[in-house]
């Protein structure tokens, strides 16, 4: 029971923790010692410890002895990297889901999602936006039958979600992504894995080409 216990409490500080350097309410580079994290989450401090451990092996903080945690910056040369590495395997995950005969029942969450995306933008919602777009991108992962790469992936949506968030009001092509994603869809169910391919690594490579030079524009990236 006790055992039980203790994870909970861990997974609760984790997922905390995760969702606060995710949408930047804990910003980049950010320090702190394990107290003062356990304090500003308003928990005990060894379940913190155990989940910034977790977070150090995603690559979202630093551990540093005896002075606690810091939350890693958004480097543009990281953000490079990820993108590329986002822009080769999503688009075979993508592709996969074309050759396995999906339903329009099973893309239904997808295309809730992307309904939601148009609403959002339509009510000037920007962040609801990027909230839905992610889910998006996550549930379409989800329905790959590569474990091994739905986790990595994962891991790397996590470190990129910062920079998109920080990016979002100074964006503009916030309205051909949400289009792009009925493209995708539409592929998808037509069976056509090479156009899903190529058009999920244009949709990836236009998006992060903008991020990119919107934080080396206007230098939103802490040191």
């Amino acid at each position: 029971m006790k055992t039980n216990q203790k994870s909970t409490r861990v997974k609760d500080a984790y997922t905390a923790i995760k969702v606060a350097i995710r949408s930047n309410q804990i910003p980049a580079g950010f320090q702190a010692t394990e107290a003062e994290f356990a304090t500003r989450l308003g928990m005990s401090r060894t379940p913190v410890r155990e989940a910034l451990i977790r977070l150090e092996a995603e690559g979202l903080v630093e551990m540093i002895q005896r002075r606690g945690a810091r939350v890693l910056p958004i480097r543009t040369e990281d953000m490079r990297e990820i993108y590329d590495i986002l822009m080769t395997l999503e688009p075979e995950a993508a592709a996969n889901l074309a050759v396995r005969n999906i339903s329009q029942a099973q893309l239904e969450p997808l295309a809730q999602a992307t309904t939601e995306m148009e609403s959002a933008l339509a009510q000037d919602e920007p962040e609801i936006w990027a909230e839905a777009d992610d889910r998006f991108h996550m549930m379409l992962l989800d329905m790959s039958d590569n474990r091994r790469l739905r986790n990595f992936v994962r891991s790397l949506h996590d470190q990129a979600h910062r920079a998109r968030m920080i990016t979002l009001r100074l964006r503009s092509d916030l309205t051909q992504s949400t289009r792009e994603h009925r493209e995708i869809m539409r592929h998808i169910i037509d069976g056509e894995a090479d156009a899903v391919r190529a058009l999920y690594r244009q949709h990836r490579a236009r998006s992060s080409s903008e991020i990119l030079r919107i934080l080396d524009t206007y230098r939103l990236v802490p040191l």
